[in-house]
C-alpha cells in the first residue's frame, strides 16, 4: 500500500506563516511567496504491527552544506532503522540528519531517505515537518506540481532485453578497488553486480554505500540515455545450505525477517517514483533452490541443512516471495538464479530443478510473470565455450561423456547448457520469451596454460584433459580458483537466448577465507577454501585448487584479481 501526506499550497503556506517563517519572493511567481522546502513522506509499506516509508526533501531557499529535517508522531511509531540518513528518535519526535555523501543540498535540489519503523494501533503521517528549524510544506502529490522533486527521466516500460540500447552500471566503491591494483585501470569501469548479501546492507554497512546511495549515482551515470543497474538478492534464510562460506544471518526458520526486514525495504526503495527511469536487474538468491534438487534425500551429496530447508519449504517462500513483491515494480527486472553446468547438466538434476522454479515462481502469490529471465554461473567459474571438443565426441570407442571430467554429465561448457536449461524452462511453464545471463567475470582460462587444441587421443580422459580451457580439478570447485581468468566482457544479446553477459560476481572480491576468521557477517569457514582440501563427493574427493590467505567471502582478495588479470581471455590489452 502506499499513502502520502497531502495538502493544499495555500492552507500550508498559512500555516507556515503562522509560524512567523519568512519566506522569499520567487520572482516567478509574479509576488506569490515561495516555500522555503517541501516534503513528501510516503508510508510505501504497511502491515500489522510495522511500515517502510520514504522521504524527500527538496530545498528552496539558500544552498545548504548539511541539513537535519525533524517532526514529530501523533502516535506510538518507532523509527528501527533507516538509509540514507542518520536518524535518532527521542520520545515522539524524530531527527533525520544527512549523510556525508548526501550533504550538499543545492537551491531547488532534493535529497531522499527511508526507513523502516513499528506501530501498534494508528501509523498517523505526521503534520508538520521543519528542514533545519524552518518549517516546510508537504507536497500536493499532483503530477508535475510546483513541489514535485525533479523528475529523473520518466518512468520505464519493460522491454524484452533490458540490457539492449543501455549503458549498465558502474560500482564506484568496486571500480576504486580495482584501480588500486597495478593495471586495473584496464577493466576498472566495467560494470558490476552490487550484493546486498544482509539486512544492513540496504542502508549501508562499514562505511559502504547503501541501495539508495547506489541508485542516486546509477540516476548520475545515465544522463540522457538508458542505464541498467544490478542487484544480488541474496539473504534467505538458512542461507547456501551446502557452503559454509556463505551462510548468511538469517536462521532457517526466520522467513518473517527475510520478508519484513529485508525484501520489503528493498522493494520500497526500488518503488519509489524517483529511480522509475532506471533498468534495476535483480538476480534472485544464488545458490538456493538448486540445494533443493542435488543436496538432499538420499544422494551421496546430501548436507543435513539442505534436507532442513527443503522440509521448511523457506527457499521456495523466500523466492517467491521476492520475485512476487519485486515483480510488482514496473522496472525491475528478476531473474532467478540457476546454477551452472557442471551442477545441474546431468539428467537426474536438469529437469527437477526447473520444476521447483516453477514451484517457486508460483509461491506467496508470485507469478511465472514475475520472472523475466534466469542466470547461470553467477560467482562460478564454468567455461563459457569450450571449443577443442564436443558432448558428441569419442576416443577409442569411448563417449566425451565417460571422461573423469565431464563425468557423464550432458553439457560441457555454460553456453550450451543456459540455451538449453532455457527450453527446459519454457516447458516447465514459464514465458517463452525469458532471456538468459551468464556471469563470465571468471571464466576466461586464459594464459600460458589455456589449450590451443585437443588433447592427445591416447584416452577419452587425456584427450579431454589436455583440450579443454577449464583447468579446475573438478567443475565443483567453487571457491577462489587457482589459475582462472576475467571472461568476455559485459555485453548485450550475444547469443540467442542470451540477454547479456555479465560480471554479476565482482572480479577480486573473494569466495570465502581460507582459514577460519571471526566476522559478524554470518559467514563460516568451508574447508573448500582451504588449498589443502582434499575434498568431498560433491567434487568427487578431488582437491579445493584454491587460492591461500584468503579473506571472508565478498571482501577484497587482491592476489585473486591480479590472477584474474593475468590470465583473462579475451586477454587485456
Amino acid at each position: 500500500m502506499s499513502r502520502t501526506r497531502t495538502a493544499l499550497l495555500a492552507a500550508m503556506a498559512l500555516v507556515a506563516g503562522a509560524t512567523g517563517t519568512a519566506f522569499a519572493v520567487d520572482p516567478g511567481s509574479a509576488g506569490i511567496a515561495a516555500v522555503p522546502c517541501t516534503v513528501d513522506y510516503k508510508i510505501q509499506n504497511q502491515w500489522s504491527t510495522g511500515f517502510t516509508a520514504a522521504v524527500t526533501v527538496t530545498n528552496n531557499s539558500a544552498a545548504k552544506s548539511s541539513w537535519s529535517l525533524k517532526w514529530s508522531y501523533a502516535g506510538n511509531q518507532k523509527v528501527t532503522s533507516g538509509w540514507n540518513a542518520k536518524i535518532s528518535q527521542s520520545g515522539a519526535a524524530v531527527t533525520a540528519a544527512n549523510e556525508t555523501y548526501n550533504a550538499q543540498l543545492a537551491t531547488g535540489g532534493s535529497v531522499s531517505f527511508g526507513f523502516q519503523g513499528s506501530y501498534s494501533g494508528s501509523n498517523a503521517i505526521p503534520a508538520t515537518f521543519t528542514l533545519d528549524g524552518v518549517t516546510c510544506n508537504v507536497d500536493d502529490g499532483g503530477p508535475g506540481g510546483p513541489t514535485d522533486p525533479p523528475d529523473p527521466g520518466g518512468p520505464s516500460t519493460r522491454v524484452n532485453n533490458p540490457y539492449e540500447g543501455a549503458k549498465v552500471y558502474v560500482n564506484p566503491e568496486w571500480s576504486a578497488n580495482a584501480a588500486a591494483e597495478p593495471g586495473g585501470s584496464r577493466v576498472a569501469g566495467q560494470p558490476t553486480g552490487v550484493w546486498l548479501d544482509r539486512i544492513a546492507a540496504i542502508n549501508g554497512a562499514g562505511g559502504k554505500m547503501g541501495l539508495r546511495a547506489h541508485l542516486d549515482e546509477a540516476l548520475r551515470q545515465k544522463g540522457s540515455g538508458e542505464l541498467v543497474v544490478q542487484f544480488v538478492i541474496y539473504n534467505l534464510p538458512g542461507r547456501d545450505c551446502s557452503a559454509l562460506a556463505s551462510n548468511g544471518e538469517l536462521k532457517a526458520d526466520e522467513i518473517g525477517r527475510y520478508k519484513t526486514e529485508y525484501i520489503d525495504p528493498i522493494k520500497a526503495i526500488l518503488a519509489d517514483s524517483k529511480y522509475a527511469s532506471l533498468r534495476i536487474v535483480t538476480t534472485v538468491e544464488i545458490d538456493s533452490l538448486p540445494n533443493l534438487v542435488t543436496n538432499t534425500g538420499s544422494r551421496p551429496t546430501a548436507v543435513p541443512q539442505c534436507d532442513v530447508m527443503k522440509a521448511n519449504g523457506n527457499y521456495v517462500k523466500g523466492v517467491g516471495y521476492a520475485l512476487n513483491k519485486l515483480g510488482d515494480v514496473p522496472n525491475v527486472y528478476n531473474y532467478v538464479d540457476a546454477g551452472h553446468h557442471g551442477w545441474i547438466g546431468w539428467d537426474d538434476n536438469f529437469g527437477p530443478t526447473a520444476t521447483i522454479m516453477k514451484e517457486a515462481a508460483t509461491a506467496e502469490g508470485a507469478t511465472v510473470n514475475d520472472v523475466h529471465g534466469f542466470i547461470t554461473n553467477t560467482a562460478n567459474y564454468s567455461a563459457l565455450k569450450e571449443n577443442n571438443f564436443t558432448i558428441n565426441d569419442t576416443v577409442g570407442g569411448k563417449s566425451v561423456r565417460e571422461s573423469k571430467w565431464v563425468d557423464w554429465n550432458r553439457y560441457l561448457d555454460e553456453l550450451s547448457y543456459a540455451q538449453a536449461f532455457r527450453n527446459q524452462l519454457v516447458s516447465a511453464g514459464f514465458d517463452s520469451n525469458i532471456g538468459m545471463l551468464i556471469d563470465t567475470s571468471r571464466n576466461g582460462w586464459g594464459g600460458a596454460a589455456r589449450p590451443t587444441g585437443p588433447g592427445a587421443t591416447t584416452s577419452v580422459d587425456t584427450y579431454v584433459d589436455g583440450g579443454r580451457y577449464d583447468r579446475r580439478f573438478n567443475a565443483g570447485n567453487w571457491c577462489n580458483q587457482s589459475g582462472a581468468g576475467l571472461g568476455e566482457r559485459p555485453k548485450a544479446a550475444p547469443a540467442a537466448g542470451i540477454d547479456a553477459y555479465v560480471w554479476m560476481k565482482p572480479p577480486g572480491e573473494s569466495d570465502g577465507s581460507s582459514k577460519a576468521i571471526p566476522n559478524d557477517e554470518g559467514k563460516g569457514f568451508d574447508r573448500m577454501c582451504d588449498p589443502t582440501y582434499t575434498g568431498n563427493p560433491r567434487n568427487n574427493n578431488n582437491m579445493s585448487g584454491a587460492l591461500a590467505d584468503a579473506p571472508v567471502s565478498g571482501h577484497w582478495f587482491s592476489a585473486q584479481f591480479r590472477q584474474l588479470m593475468q590470465n583473462a581471455y579475451p586477454p587485456l590489452s
